[in-house]
């Protein structure tokens, strides 16, 4: 019995021996082999995540909105402002009449005259007078200067003026050169501060900060030295671009900063110029645009090199110097709003030092939301026929070279139709409704009452006139989308004993095709007609030469569709009123062509 024990210990003995032998053997010849483990991933506690770097040049152009935040549209600030003669060396020893009757409209030699200028106590306050801890408050010694401002507004009665708050001051709002603004041209007084209010909230669009200002000036240079604060009415404070304001708005104050004169993105070599080059000229250089930020134009040169350049394709060139959003929203609003006078100035051109791009920033908005009133009051509105949709832009070379590319109408379009959105009745009127407390105000009482433009019924039809130009001038949009672009019509000339006339061509984006109508008459009117011919697809004619004497002519463009388009050459009859697409030549007693 002893024995079977031992036989079944023994043999289970060599199971177990057997068993381990095997695993034994199984892992060594498993040595190679890793072994998969339950992975565990810690975070950790101040793990962050990086957002990716952005070039400069793509960076999205926007306003600082907190400039905003505190904004009352129809509050009025007071300005009160002691007028005292200063010294020549500074060129502030003008008294305040000579300030007033000096002018910024005449030029001598192609130069700015120099208007005078005074020195002056400016403090800011309420209707009671100056407020402890505003600018000035308890000032006795001179702390700014004070000129007009404006070009053809400085030649009317009411003036616009710039306050310059000197060194160590202080800052109003952080703004040192203070604009105030009599708008005498516009019978509704605000249309600046309803353009910038609204823009204030579009993305791709840098505002102006704007304030309804009632100003009061004590003159201390006139003999009889005035010792009571006169009332000079109510003006629009509107923040001048330059470097504060792109400091402000979060902009680079050491980029390039333009203010355009008359600049249709041709490359003006005689004109536009690096500041030390030798033939460089301030006065010349500003015929064309003003230099408000940094001097070095070789950025601008090397934009405007290209773009003129059409060897390179303008996608090249476009989305090299510019940006969509910016440019298409900029030109988008101009024309739902109708500020027709913008297509070679009333903008600034704004590039970051660093980068390559030019930004818009809009300026003087005295002309928009003024079809209806206009047609209304004179009989005509805009002044010329092509001032409406593209054709307004299309005698600059960046409109014209951009919006024949049918992904960048398409990107205009885009932007008319959320601007048509964004700019709707309710919120126009809106703000209309908050401005029509001070306008009624000070409108119609003395100072301002004297020289006002029109009635208070007037003012009140002309307001509720404005948020319907939006819809209209959509319209017109539309239209111009439909007709060929406006062009240029030559100067006639003597070429083998014939009057020869020619004219650039038309451009119509739907690839028509385009007949030319040529008039030549002896009045403006042209109803004394001398010659007049239909021109399919011609840009040229010979006449005989006709006896000396006067001349009118012009030349329209018709498409497929039956849609006319004039050219872009106007004039001005003698009765001070506008005739479109004519130009006008004489014929002198020797044979010679001569132009006017």
């Amino acid at each position: 019995m002893q024995n079977v024990f031992r036989n079944i210990f023994s043999g289970i003995l060599a199971l177990v021996v057997l068993f381990f032998s095997l695993q034994s053997l199984s892992l060594s010849n498993d040595t190679d082999k890793k072994i998969d483990l339950p992975k565990v991933v810690q975070t950790p506690l101040d793990a962050i995540v990086k957002e990716m770097p952005v070039e400069i040049n793509n960076i999205p152009f926007r306003d600082n909105k907190e400039l905003y935040q505190n904004d009352d549209p129809g509050s009025v600030v007071f300005i009160y402002i002691t007028v005292r003669k200063g010294n020549k060396s500074e060129n502030t020893d003008s008294t305040w009449q000579e300030i007033n009757n000096s002018s910024k409209w005449f030029y001598t030699d192609n130069k700015v005259v120099q208007v005078g200028q005074a020195e002056a106590i400016v403090k800011f306050g309420d209707e009671n007078g100056p407020v402890p801890g505003e600018v000035g408050y308890g000032e006795v010694v001179p702390n700014a200067t004070i000129q007009i401002r404006g070009a053809s507004t400085s030649l009317e009665p009411q003036k616009s003026y710039k306050i310059e708050l000197n060194q160590g001051a202080g800052k109003w709002r952080g703004q040192s050169t203070i604009a105030l603004n009599k708008h005498i041209f516009d019978p509704s007084r605000l249309r600046n501060k309803l353009n910038f209010d609204l823009m204030k909230q579009i993305p791709g669009m840098v505002s102006l900060r704007t304030q309804f200002v009632h100003l009061y000036v004590k003159d201390e240079t006139s003999e009889s030295k005035d010792t009571v604060f006169v009332d000079y009415g109510l003006f629009t404070q509107v923040e001048l671009p330059n470097k504060a304001f792109l400091k402000a708005h979060l902009l680079d104050s050491n980029g390039q900063l333009y203010k355009t004169t008359f600049f249709e993105f041709g490359r003006y070599p005689d004109q536009i110029r690096l500041v030390d080059d030798p033939l460089f000229d301030e006065n010349t250089f500003s015929s064309i645009m003003e230099i408000k930020g940094n001097r070095d134009n070789s950025k601008l040169i090397k934009m405007l090199d290209d773009l003129n350049n059409y060897d390179i394709p303008i996608e090249t060139t476009f989305e090299k110097y510019f940006d969509a959003e910016n440019y298409f929203t900029w030109m988008a609003y101009n024309i739902l709003v109708g500020n027709v006078d913008t297509s070679s100035q009333n903008f600034y051109l704004y590039s970051p030092q660093n980068s390559d791009k030019f930004y818009f920033i809009p300026w003087d908005y005295d002309d928009s939301f003024f079809r209806q009133d206009r047609e209304a009051c004179c009989g005509y509105f805009p002044y010329y026929s092509y001032e409406y949709g593209i054709a307004n832009y299309w005698g600059t070379t960046l409109a014209e070279r951009v919006l024949k590319t049918v992904v960048y109408r398409n990107m205009l379009d885009t932007k008319v139709l959320e601007l048509k959105d964004f700019l709707s009745p309710e919120r126009i009127n809106g703000l209309l409704n908050s401005y029509m407390g001070v306008i009624e105000k000070y409108a119609f009482v003395m100072p301002d009452v004297q020289y006002f433009p029109t009635t208070k019924e007037g003012m009140r039809h002309d307001i509720e006139l404005m948020p319907s130009e939006i819809n209209i001038n959509y319209n017109l949009y539309l239209e111009s989308l439909e007709t060929s672009l406006p062009f240029f019509l030559g100067t006639p000339s003597i070429v083998d004993g014939s009057l020869s006339f020619n004219w650039d061509p038309s451009y119509d984006l739907n690839d028509q095709g385009i007949n030319y109508h040529f008039i030549l008459a002896k009045d403006v009117l042209l109803q004394e007609i001398i010659y007049d011919q239909e021109l399919p697809n011609n840009l040229s004619l010979q006449t005989t030469i006709p006896e000396p004497g006067e001349y009118f002519w012009t030349v329209t463009a018709t498409n497929s569709s039956g849609n006319i388009q004039l050219p872009f050459n106007s004039l001005w009859d003698s009765n001070n009123r506008p005739h479109s697409g004519i130009k006008r030549f004489y014929i002198s007693d020797d044979g010679q062509v001569l132009e006017k």
